[in-house]
């Protein structure tokens, strides 16, 4: 590996393991579950790969470029952090205890399958309406291609890059809150956190919404 993949590995890890909305969503949904936040953890991965792609296909540049294309994405990406904040927020008020296990045979089965399904949907679209991500790699990959270099097989590798430390990162925080959950979810604790990840999660979503341009 060559020293300038070498730093872009660690700038990557850095940029993945970095908290913000992402991270939280995940650490709610593994109080709910292993299964909740492994899909979330996998839902952000498809997220990143769908930024990645584009900044690849130079579809970002574009996006960047047009002002009201970003300030759209960024007012779809503000309003459904502030939604997934909002909905925290309530379940926190509204929690007495851990969260209901789901019930025998295929009734349980089923529920425990549509909360998987949303969990990865809510991963996935927080990820991909965030409007700081096409910036954010139309910045960080140009700057790893070396002078002489191919530029798309390059980029190709730096994009698998971020989205390979993600899903070794996102995941691994689901297992580690789902093998903490024994403490995290009593009642208490439970609560705490899902307060604290809903006015996170709200505070992000005010500032997409209301901010102003990031460029």
């Amino acid at each position: 590996m060559d020293a300038q993949l070498t730093a872009f590995v660690g700038v990557a890890a850095a940029m993945v393991a970095l908290p913000g909305a992402d991270f939280t969503v995940v650490v709610r949904n593994a109080l709910a579950s292993r299964a909740a936040g492994v899909a979330t953890a996998l839902g952000v991965a498809g997220g990143l790969l769908v930024h990645t792609a584009l900044a690849v296909a130079g579809l970002a540049a574009v996006l960047v470029a047009v002002p009201v294309l970003f300030r759209t994405v960024q007012l779809l990406g503000g309003a459904y952090v502030l939604y997934l904040g909002i909905s925290a927020l309530y379940a926190a008020r509204r929690r007495i205890g851990p969260g209901p296990e789901a019930g025998p045979g295929e009734e349980g089965g089923a529920r425990a399958a549509r909360g998987t399904g949303r969990a990865l949907r809510q991963g996935f679209l927080t990820n991909a309406l965030n409007p700081k991500a096409p910036v954010l790699f139309l910045s960080l990959l140009p700057q790893f291609v070396p002078a002489g270099a191919a530029p798309l097989p390059r980029t190709l590798l730096l994009a698998a890059i971020v989205v390979v430390l993600a899903l070794i990162w996102f995941p691994a925080v689901a297992l580690l809150v789902d093998r903490l959950g024994r403490w995290l979810r009593r009642p208490r604790t439970a609560r705490a956190i899902e307060g604290g990840s809903g006015a996170a999660l709200t505070a992000l979503g005010l500032v997409l919404v209301t901010g102003p341009l990031l460029h």
